[in-house]
């Protein structure tokens, strides 16, 4: 049974420099689009029988510039594909949002839908880094966004914040934390700023217009992030993810946890235990295929090694990390033998058969995992 419904709005009003994921600035598409998810769950039901969704994400590029009518149609064909007005009602359903587009309409029109959770792209609190991601909304924006969305009634808001911007300083980045506390939100995700290539950002650093922070000022913004969000009353749950008790992300926990999932919509990946699938990264080709009744994907069949190694990459990001007795003899015999040293070094604990990072290890986690993986 499928858990986790994921679906991708890839339209933005403009591109930020950091962003590799696929998104674009074609909104003469968006209807057409629209209707192509909604096709696409039909298509994808009539393979798979009908099953409920225990969490909704609305995922992008920018969910919250669709429509009221473009929501509801939604909706609406979530609720036939996957019946979960009746019988299978999700338990978080999540919408990113830009705070600029977090107006009184905006928070009446999620009140009219089965929404609970709101993530907002808040990035920084600082102006200036703001217009220098090209992003749309300003400080002022954020807080003025959380209140809407308080007073409407949403209770679970998260906010996403990046960190490592050219000639950032400690004191800068201990001033955003301490603003997302003071926002009194549910859930922070923090990110170091990622130079991915093809980015507009990769391709200033390339040219030598600006600079990375070094791994050491990196580092002590990371350690920072954590301690200032503990203090707060955040539990650290995975490696760039905070929650107040009760409100971790369910959806994004279903990745993590390798629960199955589906993605609907261009360039979204799908998941059920045996093969992972995705989508085409291309707004025309995607549409025009679901027009024709094809599902415009590939897929891979998912064999024992692969399925050990992608719990390795995504299980030992989380706070509880991998629990022993579920992997077969073979994987955990490999697994506790290639630990060794990360445990001996205090890079990895062992607690109630739970092997997971220690705080020492979160700054290495990918070569500790790398060391994990079955080759």
């Amino acid at each position: 049974m499928m858990s986790a419904l994921y679906l991708h709005i890839p339209f933005c009003k403009s591109r930020c420099i950091y962003c590799g994921f696929y998104s674009t600035t074609e909104f003469s598409w968006q209807s057409r689009y629209v209707d192509a998810l909604c096709r696409e769950m039909e298509l994808r039901s009539q393979k798979h029988p009908k099953n409920g969704m225990k969490t909704v994400y609305f995922g992008g590029g920018t969910p919250s510039l669709l429509t009221r009518e473009q929501f509801h149609r939604i909706f609406d064909a979530i609720g036939k594909t996957y019946i979960y007005n009746n019988v299978y009602p999700p338990s978080e359903v999540t919408i990113e949002a830009n705070p600029d587009d977090v107006s009184d309409d905006f928070c009446e029109m999620l009140r009219e839908l089965p929404v609970n959770r709101v993530s907002l792209g808040v990035q920084t609190f600082d102006d200036g880094r703001l217009r220098f991601l090209r992003r749309r909304h300003d400080s002022r924006q954020i807080g003025e966004a959380v209140r809407r969305l308080r007073e409407a009634g949403f209770r679970n808001i998260s906010i996403d914040l990046m960190f490592g911007f050219p000639e950032e300083t400690l004191a800068s980045w201990i001033s955003d934390i301490d603003q997302a506390i003071a926002l009194d939100v549910k859930h922070v995700s923090a990110y170091s700023l990622m130079y991915e290539d093809d980015t507009a950002l990769f391709k200033q650093w390339k040219s030598g217009k600006i600079e990375k922070i070094d791994d050491e000022c990196s580092r002590q913004m990371y350690e920072t992030l954590i301690d200032r969000l503990e203090t707060a009353g955040f539990e650290h749950y995975e490696i760039s993810n905070f929650a107040k008790n009760g409100f971790r992300s369910r959806h994004n926990s279903s990745y993590w946890n390798q629960t199955p999932y589906v993605g609907i919509g261009a360039a979204a990946h799908s998941y059920d235990g045996q093969t992972r699938s995705w989508n085409v990264s291309d707004l025309r080709e995607y549409v025009e295929s679901i027009e024709r009744g094809e599902l415009p994907s590939e897929h891979e069949i998912i064999d024992e090694t692969t399925r050990y190694n992608d719990l390795v990459t995504s299980a030992m990001r989380t706070r509880e990390g991998i629990f022993l007795p579920s992997l077969e003899p073979k994987f955990r015999d490999y697994l506790l033998e290639n630990a060794k040293k990360s445990l001996e070094n205090g890079l990895l604990a062992i607690d109630h058969d739970q092997i997971h990072l220690t705080r020492s290890g979160l700054f290495v986690s990918d070569s500790v995992m790398s060391d994990l993986i079955y080759v």
